[in-house]
């Protein structure tokens, strides 16, 4: 795990160097439509059940999580701001996860990140994807994104848990690479990220 630490360490340093400009490009944009604050930061759960607060680009209007569908979003949700769409569908609103990931709080590769609320109705099995630090992307990530069930989610997160390796880490990475070009998965079928439901 050292060795997956300081890839962790040395890619996220490394890229939020590289994206400056970007990033800097991203936040003037947010600020200038609205004039609401750049960044987007929410309670999160951790390995081992350790909460943190998990940094994103803002890509809705302030106060989103009290109206509409609450954590479900919709691929035409009028909470969505114009440049949010364009930060949504490309993933760029991930990119300040690299301050999580330098932190500690999170790794490249991992389990996705979730809420309490979430965590709160996982079965004894679902619990053990809190055994690695939640990751920008992932196995079950590169499998489906948001079009796969969340029962089907966490099977391969823990799956990729059971049978960890930094070749798998790797192959992980590039395949998240490809999913992020094509822009596939941000959304189910139907339109929109669900919030995961007891089965």
């Amino acid at each position: 795990m050292a060795v997956k630490r300081s890839f962790d360490v040395v890619f996220s340093g490394v890229s939020l160097i590289l994206l400056a400009p970007l990033i800097a490009l991203i936040g003037a944009a947010i600020k200038l439509e609205d004039g609401g604050p750049i960044l987007f930061a929410q309670e999160r759960v951790g390995k081992n059940g350790r909460t943190f607060r998990c940094y994103k680009f803002r890509t809705m209007v302030e106060g989103a999580q009290q109206r509409g569908s609450g954590i479900e979003i919709e691929k035409d949700d009028a909470r969505i701001t114009r440049i949010g769409r364009l930060l949504r569908s490309t993933s760029l609103d991930e990119i300040p996860q690299a301050f999580n990931v330098l932190k500690g709080d999170m790794s490249i590769i991992g389990p996705r990140p979730t809420v309490m609320s979430q965590v709160e109705r996982y079965d004894e099995v679902q619990l053990r994807r809190l055994e690695m630090k939640p990751g920008m992307a992932g196995w079950a990530w590169i499998h489906g994104r948001n079009t796969i069930p969340w029962e089907r989610r966490i099977e391969l997160d823990v799956w990729y848990i059971d049978h960890w390796s930094l070749w798998l880490d790797v192959r992980t990475f590039f395949r998240a690479l490809l999913l992020l070009v094509r822009r596939r998965g941000v959304y189910d079928v139907d339109g929109t990220v669900r919030d995961f439901k007891e089965s």
